[in-house]
């Protein structure tokens, strides 16, 4: 956690690697205990963090920051009660509606990871109509995890290895990390260098397992709602004062 005051000093002494991440994860957590807290319904929280999506990609842009991943609804999601799924998917559409022609404006590149076939067919539409028209935008590459679950994407990744060797077109012996890493979901995008999570939950969830092998982890008190531009810059400032060894000493 950062101490109070800790990220601002930091950030204006540039840390001690002066390096704004390339790519920043950050599991979205605590708008049904947001809502709870105010005695409001868990569609408000929802609705609340749809914004502090907004602020977060405004934030990414003016940090420099080359990827933002969010995680938007787990595979793991469709266990929570019907309307409450239904409220999610709701939103997601709003969102993909309302904020296409702002994202595509300040040149931001949308991409989707997750299994969309169970997705609606409409919904699924407006997934492919929003990476279609954002797909030449250079800035910013705003990454939705959508029906995604971690476990699933190595398990498809290793199928794909598998097809290929069963067809003849890679030997055992060629599948290394970088051939695995191949088959992955947006392979061309670095791994995360920040994961962040906020309400205080200090797990992964079944998010970017591959990927996180060696991102920094920052868990959060604070709720998904309240995660405004101060807390985004302190998070940042947190990462560039770390050391980054990758298990070399």
């Amino acid at each position: 956690m950062l101490a109070s005051g800790q990220g601002e000093q930091t950030a204006r002494a540039g840390g001690a690697n002066g390096i704004v991440p390339r790519h920043v994860a950050i599991i979205m957590d605590g708008n049904g205990r947001w809502a709870a807290a105010r005695g409001l319904p868990r569609a408000l929280g929802h609705r609340q963090g749809a914004e502090a999506v907004r602020g977060a990609v405004r934030t990414a842009r003016s940090l420099g920051i080359e990827v933002l991943t969010l995680y938007a609804f787990s595979s793991e999601n469709w266990k929570r009660p019907a309307d409450e799924v239904r409220d999610l998917m709701a939103l997601l559409r709003l969102y993909l509606r309302r904020e296409i022609a702002e994202l595509d404006r300040n040149d931001v590149r949308m991409r989707f990871i997750g299994d969309r076939t169970a997705l609606s067919s409409d919904l699924q539409e407006l997934i492919a109509h929003a990476e279609r028209k954002t797909a030449e935008n250079r800035g910013l590459q705003l990454v939705l995890a959508v029906n995604y679950g971690g476990r699933n994407e190595i398990v498809c990744a290793a199928r794909r290895l598998a097809e290929e060797v069963a067809a003849g077109r890679l030997a055992p012996a060629e599948i290394d990390e970088d051939a695995f890493a191949r088959h992955l979901e947006l392979a061309d995008l670095p791994d995360p260098d920040l994961v962040i999570r906020t309400s205080g939950e200090q797990r992964l969830s079944n998010f970017l397992l591959w990927q996180s092998a060696y991102s920094e982890l920052l868990f959060l008190d604070c709720l998904w709602p309240d995660f405004d531009e101060a807390t985004f810059r302190q998070a940042v400032a947190d990462y560039t004062a770390r050391e980054r060894r990758f298990g070399g000493r």
